[in-house]
């Protein structure tokens, strides 16, 4: 098989370092443009002051998710089920007490990765030439010059690349990357249309000393129609070491500061955990509407609208273009086993193509 030449990869979350990695397996080397001073997308891990490991972004998967698990064996990384023990909690109106459930074991329970979701970004970044990552590296455009596309970055660096290979949100494409000659109309007026999951979602993390809800009987699952938080879990440790929280808060809340946030949050997991929960050594979010994720207002109507749409699935620029990440694929979408398959099919043309 002759070796494919100056392959660009624009986004290095875990599609774009999936298709790398891959790549990097058949001694094919390829370059990742990442406009964020950091790599994995909307995988994000922070520590807490103990060391607890805190999602901010995407957390869990399943026994559903075949290409996400293989990778994870050839990574090496373990993965453990999310508790879901004791008591759990529904909240209907803010006047009245919650209602208690319990959660039945289940034959597909969903998972969470040991260390953090970041460890999976760090595994396949670590298999990479340093020097192949180009962080602080945004595209502004991508020209079609005879048999090459030229990247140009807002460093005032260009790449040459026979493949360049687009593994951010469509809707980030549209806004953010100029093409000459211009995409076909048809892709044009879909790109902005095609929802990018967890766009505008504010995640939350706490961490504490204690595991006080477990100690309860609660197994620290929320569900809310009347709180600031819509949705929380357990965020415990593989070890059962450290402890935490995280979850989802409404979408309102994000008119609010920081602060007042954290003070509602607080306040409603005092109410129905006890004064415990208002003494978290840690709390953090974020809100999911920074420039590297999304811009502007989605024209969104319906829940992964137009996700793995078939103008995605084509190539462009005489077969030089290709689409990649998770809202690529029309099968989980918007998931990371969505992201891994949309890397092992664009590693598939790239292949089969040459």
């Amino acid at each position: 098989m002759k070796p494919i030449e100056n392959i660009i990869i624009i986004g290095g979350g875990l599609s774009g370092l999936t298709l790398a990695y891959l790549l990097s397996k058949q001694n094919i080397c390829a370059t990742i443009l990442e406009a964020s001073p950091r790599l994995g997308g909307r995988i994000q891990t922070v520590m807490g002051k103990q060391g607890t490991p805190l999602e901010l972004g995407a957390t869990w998967f399943s026994d559903l998710h075949p290409n996400l698990l293989a990778l994870l064996d050839n990574l090496e990384l373990k993965k453990f089920p999310q508790y879901a023990k004791g008591k759990s909690l529904f909240q209907t109106k803010s006047f009245e007490p919650p209602q208690e459930f319990y959660i039945p074991e289940t034959e597909t329970p969903s998972y969470r990765l040991a260390g953090g979701t970041q460890s999976i970004i760090n595994a396949l970044s670590s298999t990479l030439k340093p020097e192949t990552i180009k962080l602080n590296t945004k595209v502004i455009s991508v020209t079609e010059i005879d048999s090459e596309l030229v990247v140009e970055t807002n460093t005032g660096t260009n790449y040459t690349a026979a493949k360049v290979v687009l593994c951010v949100p469509p809707q980030l494409v549209s806004s953010q990357i100029k093409f000459s000659p211009k995409l076909p109309d048809a892709v044009s007026t879909i790109l902005p249309t095609v929802q990018t999951w967890m766009g505008g979602a504010i995640k939350f993390v706490l961490e504490y000393a204690n595991p006080f809800w477990r100690t309860q009987g609660y197994s620290g699952m929320l569900y809310s129609h009347s709180g600031i938080v819509s949705e929380m879990y357990d965020h415990t440790n593989v070890e059962t070491t450290k402890f935490g929280f995280t979850g989802f808060l409404n979408g309102g809340s994000s008119s609010y500061t920081k602060d007042i946030r954290k003070e509602l949050v607080l306040k409603q997991l005092s109410t129905l955990l006890g004064p415990d929960a208002s003494n978290p050594l840690a709390y953090y979010e974020k809100i999911w509407t920074d420039e590297f994720i999304l811009v502007g207002n989605q024209i969104v109507h319906r829940p992964h609208q137009n996700n793995g749409h078939p103008t995605l699935q084509n190539q462009y620029m005489n077969g030089k273009l290709m689409f990649s990440g998770t809202e690529a694929t029309p099968e989980f979408s918007g998931y990371m086993e969505g992201a891994v398959r949309a890397a092992i099919n664009a590693f598939e043309k790239l292949v089969q193509h040459n």
